[in-house]
């Protein structure tokens, strides 16, 4: 399974609506955490558990979700997290 179908398995837990992971690691060729192998991805999420929730609260929740692959094999994340209705309110 590849890294971003692990992320998918694993942000499954917030009941997505939508998802959309980027990789964007060969942006960071040469950089610390490519080197130890980690990568560096772009998330865009949307999701109602979001709903109420301070951005850190947010990331928090993906981060947690995440689990392991944050101490190795993500390096960096770059999160965009939504509620259904956020998304709406930005889409008009």
């Amino acid at each position: 399974m590849s890294r971003i179908e692990n992320m998918r398995t694993l942000l499954a837990a917030l009941q997505p609506e939508q998802i959309d992971i980027i990789d964007d690691s060969h942006k960071h060729a040469g950089h610390e955490g490519a080197r130890s192998g980690g990568g560096h991805y772009t998330l865009h999420i949307v999701s109602a558990q979001f709903a109420g929730k301070p951005t850190l609260a947010r990331h928090r929740m993906i981060y947690s979700a995440l689990g392991n692959m944050m101490k190795q094999e993500i390096h960096a994340l770059n999160i965009k997290a939504y509620t259904p209705q956020e998304l709406q309110t930005a889409a008009q």
